[in-house]
């Protein structure tokens, strides 16, 4: 274009005029919030995806009924989680280190008494065996026996949330942690837990009342006091 003729405001050459510290902040708005929205939308898949393992199973849920319950786009979905092993390991594997410590023995309030104190620890480490994240995580083991594509998705992550549970479990137990029994009492806790808890798939019941709670306290002192 010609330059303009006399009476006629000057074209705009020098577009860097305008790149004053209010338009930088204008712009830094709306990328702030597409990373809210961002953030938000992979928080949603996540939850929808364990609430579909815990309801359908592994077989029953699919990336579509994911998207649906999630109420986000395919394209979205696909952005943030390009398979559906990935996103399945990535849901359980979040809610579980997010609210083992939120929810469970990070956040509790340990009696100062070393019976008190023990017994509230084991019951605290038994409620997140009943939890829903406990049973996405359960039809993520089973399916990965038979899908390859799963189980290598799976693995690193369980190690990982694995050692995220033992340094949590390591730091309320931080003043028997020098027992030579204590490894092996935190381990018996776990897996004694976790085999007990697989039972109320079949068989559900009042887990607060369950006679291995009780064991589990007498072991735990008897060891550890």
């Amino acid at each position: 274009m010609t330059a303009g003729r006399a009476g006629e405001p000057a074209p705009l050459l020098d577009a860097s005029a305008d790149a004053s510290p209010d338009r930088a902040r204008r712009a830094a708005g709306p990328r702030r919030s597409r990373e809210q929205r961002t953030s938000d939308s992979r928080l949603r898949i996540l939850d929808a995806a364990v609430a579909c393992l815990v309801e359908s199973g592994y077989a029953g849920t699919t990336t579509l009924t994911i998207q649906a319950r999630a109420g986000v786009s395919r394209g979205r979905l696909l952005h943030h989680f390009p398979s559906k092993e990935t996103l399945l390991v990535a849901a359980a594997q979040h809610l579980a280190a997010t609210r083992f410590a939120s929810d469970g023995l990070a956040a509790a309030e340990l009696p100062t008494d070393p019976e008190a104190r023990i017994d509230r620890v084991v019951e605290e480490m038994w409620t997140t065996f009943q939890q829903p994240y406990f049973w996405a995580s359960v039809e993520l083991w089973t399916a990965a026996r038979t899908d390859a594509a799963l189980a290598a998705a799976l693995l690193p992550a369980e190690r990982r949330l694995g050692a995220a549970i033992r340094q949590t479990l390591d730091a309320v137990f931080e003043a028997y942690a020098d027992r030579p029994a204590y490894p092996m009492v935190r381990e018996m806790l776990l897996t004694s837990m976790r085999g007990v808890a697989l039972t109320y798939g079949f068989d559900p019941r009042e887990a607060a009342t369950d006679p291995h709670v009780e064991q589990w306290k007498q072991l735990t002192r008897t060891l550890l006091l």
